[in-house]
């Protein structure tokens, strides 16, 4: 029996297992694949016939909920926190974990409210998330990939797009309701009161203005339903991040911002990994109760990240990206 776990990057998570039968029957041999999400049923019918393969289809927000306490209880510094720049490693109290907000940002967002092993209800989402930033920006950038997108918008300046509380009170803040003349009022606002066309912009701070955006929009909505919940744990994954700097300070500062410092964003070393470790979990006749002990495991990781095969979330130093100072809508 061989067993593995891949990400593809088609919202499609998968665990292949090939089992087989005695051997005096081998009609009854097959290989199937364990899968969840969209891909599980898009391309279902194209794997059993190019393949001969069938895909066993589980839950996606099932899959993502194990996968995610599996991780948080038993891989050591799997969640962290990323904050001006500084990542810090959180210490989880398996017997205080719940409950939680679950936030998957894919190509759009789910949050998820986690009481327990099975025990969860996904309460709100958006649908502007990764693919949101993906398509808007290859549309204003000509990138052709996620991952060039995204190191594009590491060099940006989105002030040269971006209206801001001093572009509309003449370079002062609005101190009275706690805004810097920094702040963004608007996103992509600047554009709006000049004749620049879209040539006349650099990509990269479209780019940049972009994911600021994005990023501002979800640690906003995520801390709100968080409230709602009286929950004070937010816990992001989705592949969405990427370790990317710049992302995890954004929705950082934006749920400190909004929660006055109450809550934190907390993010996962194996953030796109949770639908396929919940599918592999799914599979019965695999003993992980040793895996389900209360002890650190490390898990490897041979999958590509996305498009970068240089990538290993294991390996990855958050702190060799160059750190930034940011606040919560501002440039």
């Amino acid at each position: 029996m061989i067993a593995c776990s891949l990400l593809v990057p088609t919202n499609f998570s998968l665990v292949v297992n090939s089992g087989f039968q005695h051997q005096e029957n081998p009609t009854n041999d097959r290989s199937f694949i364990k899968a969840t999400g969209g891909g599980a049923y898009k391309f279902s019918e194209l794997f059993k016939e190019k393949l001969g393969i069938i895909l066993e289809k589980e839950d996606e927000m099932d899959c993502l909920v194990t996968g995610a306490n599996f991780l948080l209880k038993a891989v050591n510094h799997e969640a962290f926190t990323y904050l001006n720049g500084q990542k810090e490693f959180v210490q989880i109290d398996h017997n205080d974990l719940y409950p939680y907000l679950l936030v998957n940002i894919g190509s759009g967002v789910s949050m998820i409210k986690v009481d327990g092993d099975g025990k969860f209800e996904r309460v709100s989402g958006t649908s502007v998330g990764g693919g949101t930033f993906w398509g808007l920006g290859k549309l204003l950038t000509k990138c052709q990939s996620f991952d060039e997108l995204l190191e594009l918008s590491q060099r940006g300046n989105n002030r040269v797009i971006d209206m801001l509380v001093g572009d509309i009170y003449g370079g002062i803040d609005y101190s009275k309701i706690g805004l810097s003349s920094t702040a963004i009022a608007s996103s992509f606002g600047r554009a709006v009161s000049n004749s620049n066309e879209l040539d006349d912009y650099k990509p990269e701070d479209v780019s940049r203005s972009l994911l600021r955006m994005i990023s501002n929009n979800i640690g906003q909505i995520s801390y709100l339903n968080a409230l709602r919940f009286g929950l004070k744990r937010i816990f992001f994954g989705g592949f969405f991040t990427r370790g990317h700097s710049y992302t995890m300070d954004t929705i950082s500062v934006a749920v400190h911002f909004w929660s006055k410092g109450e809550a934190k964003a907390m993010f996962l070393r194996h953030e796109g990994f949770l639908g396929a470790l919940g599918a592999f979990m799914s599979y019965e006749r695999h003993s992980l109760g040793d895996l389900m002990v209360n002890q650190s495991v490390q898990i490897p990781v041979d999958a590509s990240s996305g498009t970068d095969t240089n990538c290993n979330p294991l390996e990855r130093d958050l702190n060799e990206t160059e750190s930034m100072q940011c606040s919560v809508y501002q440039a």
